[in-house]
């Protein structure tokens, strides 16, 4: 009789590492450091609070100043799973680990990273866009186009200093910068470091331009429920009322996200009681914030004009 429970442990690690590996918002898993996480879709975000400065003394010495670093629960809004079913005769115990870690790379690489990744920038621009970090109305051109990125890079950086910033940007959008000879010479090559890849990429004054698929740059998405008509295949697609993102610009260290995969349970044909086959229960805890005093070092363009 196999392992089961250390099939069930590997898998978890394995999926979690192709998230932050394959996801093109992985690096933002970067900044969960901290984050406290003991299963469940809870996690606590510390957050640090200081005095400034003050005037020293010189009789008295300095000013007493104070630190409090506190744990704020938050709670991953989005609970999403599956369960799937490899017929014995498909799969034996002598191939079920190669078998079923094919299987599940694949529904990963597939269906649910682009979920993730669409989920995250969604959220980035609609929170921008309640705290009036975006803008609206712009079609990228040739003509135009680094001026308008630069404008928002400097705008970053007069308010927050010339901090490391990532650039998010629409496929279709990078597509006008990259097949332009003129534009294309003003890019420089840098290395971009997410989990444990490291990956050449293109940049704008040293910071990285991170290319996304336009489908996962939009503003706003429904994520179907797997169980209602119309809705059975699951996965997600754009609201109607979606508008396109052209760029996301925010410091490296900004957005915190969690994705975690919750305990992956396996049953074997002899356990599962509705068929004869290997039943594989996968259920996925994952969500992005952004601490309010950080939207001021946060750029959104979009196409559509906003209301």
């Amino acid at each position: 009789m196999p392992n089961i429970l250390e099939y069930a442990k590997i898998f978890q690690q394995e999926l979690d590492k192709q998230v932050v590996a394959q996801a093109t918002s992985g690096w933002m898993e970067d900044n969960a450091g901290l984050v406290k996480y003991n299963g469940g879709n809870e996690v606590k975000i510390p957050v640090i609070e200081m005095d400034a400065l003050g005037d020293y003394d010189r009789a008295n010495g300095f000013v007493e100043g104070s630190v409090n670093l506190t744990y704020e629960t938050k709670i991953m809004t989005m609970d999403r799973g599956r369960t799937f079913m490899l017929d014995r005769m498909d799969v034996d115990e002598t191939n079920f680990v190669a078998t079923a870690a094919n299987v599940m790379g694949e529904f990963q690489r597939t269906k649910v990273i682009p979920e993730i990744d669409a989920y995250r920038y969604s959220s980035i621009a609609s929170q921008a866009i309640e705290k009036g970090a975006a803008v609206g109305g712009y079609t990228p051109s040739e003509s135009d186009i680094l001026k308008k990125l630069k404008e928002d890079i400097y705008a970053i950086y007069d308010v927050a200093g010339e901090i490391p910033l990532v650039i998010i940007m629409n496929m279709q959008v990078a597509a006008i910068l990259e097949n332009s000879t003129e534009l294309s010479k003003m890019l420089s090559v840098i290395d971009f470091t997410q989990g444990d890849i490291k990956t050449s990429v293109k940049a704008i004054d040293n910071n990285p331009i991170i290319k996304v698929p336009s489908l996962r740059m939009k503003t706003k998405y429904i994520f179907y429920d797997g169980k209602t008509a119309g809705q059975e295949a699951g996965g997600f697609t754009p609201a109607e009322d979606a508008k396109n993102i052209n760029w996301i610009i925010c410091p490296r260290t900004a957005p915190i996200a969690v994705s975690k995969t919750d305990n992956i349970r396996i049953f074997t044909p002899e356990q599962n009681q509705k068929a004869d086959a290997w039943k594989i229960d996968y259920r996925k805890y994952h969500d992005l914030w952004i601490k309010d005093n950080q939207f001021k070092a946060i750029r959104v363009n979009i196409k559509e004009a906003l209301a």
